[in-house]
């Protein structure tokens, strides 16, 4: 599952969709990234695997929606990533837990299996700060994620999110003077300034 490290070849978006060897080249370069964001998130290492392979399916539908002036490439795959994760939310809110459980779950390698559940691990207190912060408003929610949790800067999260910086600049003050009211999460998330 893990794909081997390369030297990342720098291609376009639109040679993504094109271009096999540029597809892999940016899923070698991104899959360390996506992976932990959504380590982040679930806890199960098959939905993890699968949603990590929704995502790169999701770059190839979307590829024509990057905008380098509006960010990065790095916030943009964090908005697909974003994108997808949700779409399994719901997806999996309309099914039944037993259904759900089962359903769509190829087999793993069991060395597959070991390195998404020590992601996992590694990701723990992340994940515990995520579920601290589930009292605050979404759009307040999902920037402070982008920008404590997963390290993007305040005008790449604006991108992600498709808000601009100055709305982003507001919503991440108040989600910062909440959280800092919370106990255990500031330490976890590595202070929130």
């Amino acid at each position: 599952m893990r794909p081997k490290q390369t030297s990342p070849k720098q291609t376009s978006l639109a040679d993504v969709v094109r271009d096999p060897e540029a597809f892999e080249a940016f899923y070698r370069r991104h899959f360390d990234d996506v992976t932990r964001f959504l380590a982040r998130r679930v806890a199960d290492p098959h939905t993890v695997a699968d949603l990590t392979a929704e995502v790169f399916l999701a770059v190839l539908d979307s590829a024509h929606t990057y905008r380098a002036g509006r960010g990065s490439e790095t916030a943009w795959l964090y908005g697909v990533a974003r994108n997808t994760l949700h779409a399994e939310w719901r997806r999996s809110a309309r099914e039944s837990r037993a259904t759900s459980r089962m359903a769509g779950h190829r087999p793993l390698e069991p060395d597959d299996v070991v390195r998404l559940e020590d992601r996992i691990d590694a990701e723990a207190p992340a994940r515990r700060a995520l579920e601290a912060m589930a009292e605050l408003p979404e759009s307040e929610r999902a920037l402070l994620e982008l920008v404590a949790v997963d390290g993007l800067s305040p005008a790449e999260a604006a991108a992600a999110l498709g808000i601009r910086q100055g709305t982003a600049r507001v919503r991440l003050h108040r989600a910062r003077r909440f959280i800092q009211q919370v106990p255990g999460v500031v330490p976890v998330m590595g202070g929130t300034k």
